[in-house]
């Protein structure tokens, strides 16, 4: 009798960061497996990330102080893949994140979309504060700590232009908040001011400050502004912003309910504190408020009150978390049409069944007018997903008739001819899109499982894999300009 030999693969996946102050890249290694029996139905998971390959830290290349300089950024890219000995069509996953004030440049779209194009076969563009302080947290160990302690944890992510917090308890995201607190918000050459960031500049004018660019300002005014940085995170962290906090915010105010028990650091300005990467020749030194924002963080009374928790990574939170974090594994019983992936950027619309076939059945058609007209509201044929939760027991007839409910209501969509994409809670994937392409055969259906997304999420969908799953990486785009 032939023994049962699990389904194995091997893929490889990069984080491109692309920050206010640095550039960095990693290059992982993702094991998958077939975590099922022989007689049991697939279930293809990562079992294994391993990093391959870090890049130095650059200098984020600029051509002024609004535009990112793509060609630099692209040989940058480049060169790492030939250090590592890799070509980009090897790269089957990851994602290229742009961060802090870089995501206020007037060509960051273009940045992140180029590099995404050509970097890699599936890599994905990404931008937006509480996405990077997700990933962050993630590549810190500030989420995995939670989940192994249980304590409700803030991971403050602070770079050259924003102070991006994710709190997790035991695991599960809490909430979100970005601050434009950073190092490079104040720039330097020699001891004269070269720029003044305009949130900083806000500041200023509450501590009364009045120099100027080219001006050499004193140290205890300096100090004095580093000093309220410290002081909004305190209170930030408390949800307790004062109204003279507010132009410091980006986005919006702390969502979380919980009281945070314990707080890790991560970023360049934790590399400030924690001094990770000093052995390497590689670091950049900058000449901004970084090492003065970090002293201010040390000797802030407030946020001493709180246990700080050491982090596994400083200035690489990021690019790690991007590389190693962003990709979650279809289930093995989808049904994909090849010729049509990669699909990206497709926002998702929620359609709960509340565990009734008729309910969910009924709303099927009023759920794709309105998200016709929440993303598409110019009928240009921007295509979406439809994400079927709540689904109660299927049999094939039940299957059939969704499936004709679903083609019927698509024909209202501006181009009812584009890929019909259906992301399932539960394992209808196969079946379902099996039964749709037998009532439509001229449609192309895209259906898979396994995946948690959320109602106005973004998903990208990539090659199908010799394990017969997909990989796909959940995202915001979000530019602040």
């Amino acid at each position: 009798m032939k023994r049962y030999e699990p389904q194995k693969e091997v893929i490889l996946s990069a984080g491109i960061d692309i920050g206010t102050s640095t550039t960095k890249m990693v290059i992982s290694r993702f094991s998958l497996m077939n975590m099922a029996g022989g007689t049991h139905m697939p279930r293809i998971e990562i079992i294994d990330k391993e990093i391959v390959y870090r890049s130095p830290i650059f200098r984020t290349p600029l051509q002024s102080s609004t535009t990112i300089d793509i060609g630099a950024v692209e040989r940058l890219v480049n060169e790492e893949y030939q250090k590592a000995g890799i070509s980009p069509r090897d790269i089957k996953t990851g994602a290229v994140i742009i961060t802090g004030e870089t995501a206020t440049k007037k060509n960051a779209q273009e940045m992140v979309h180029h590099l995404s194009d050509h970097a890699g076969e599936f890599l994905v563009a990404t931008a937006g504060p509480d996405l990077e302080g997700i990933i962050a947290a993630k590549g810190s160990g500030a989420y995995e700590y939670s989940k192994k302690t249980g304590k409700v944890v803030a991971n403050i992510d602070i770079g050259g232009g924003t102070a991006n917090v994710a709190v997790y308890q035991s695991g599960r995201l809490c909430g979100t908040c970005t601050l434009h607190i950073g190092g490079r918000l104040i720039e330097f050459k020699g001891d004269r001011i070269q720029r003044i960031s305009p949130p900083v500049g806000r500041i200023m004018e509450h501590l009364g400050y009045s120099f100027r660019e080219g001006d050499t300002p004193p140290s205890s005014e300096l100090k004095g502004i580093t000093a309220l940085m410290a002081d909004v995170i305190a209170r930030m962290l408390n949800r307790e912003l004062l109204d003279s906090d507010l132009p410091l915010l980006l986005g919006h105010q702390p969502n979380w309910t919980e009281s945070i028990d314990e707080i890790m650091f991560s970023g360049g300005i934790s590399e400030c504190i924690y001094r990770y990467e000093s052995s390497s020749a590689s670091v950049a030194h900058y000449e901004d408020l970084g090492e003065m924002l970090a002293a201010s963080l040390r000797e802030n009374k407030e946020l001493s009150r709180w246990k700080w928790v050491n982090p596994e990574e400083t200035v690489r939170a990021t690019v790690l978390g991007a590389g190693t974090q962003t990709t979650e594994i279809s289930g093995a019983t989808i049904h994909v049409e090849s010729r049509d992936l990669p699909l990206r950027n497709l926002p998702v619309y929620q359609i709960p069944f509340g565990y009734d076939l008729e309910e969910g059945l009924s709303r099927i058609p009023q759920a794709i007018e309105k998200a016709v007209e929440v993303y598409d509201s110019q009928r240009e044929g921007i295509n979406f997903t439809l994400y079927l939760t709540q689904i109660p027991y299927l049999g094939f007839r039940d299957v059939q008739r969704m499936a004709k409910a679903l083609l019927s209501a698509v024909e209202t969509k501006p181009k009812p001819d584009q890929p019909l994409v259906i992301v399932l809670e539960s394992d209808h994937a196969k079946v379902l899109g099996q039964t749709l392409k037998v009532m439509n055969p001229g449609q192309t259906i895209l259906c898979i499982d396994q995946i948690n997304v959320e109602h106005g999420d973004y998903i990208d969908i990539g090659h199908l894999l010799q394990t017969s799953v997909v990989p796909v990486v959940i995202k915001t785009l979000t530019f602040h300009h």
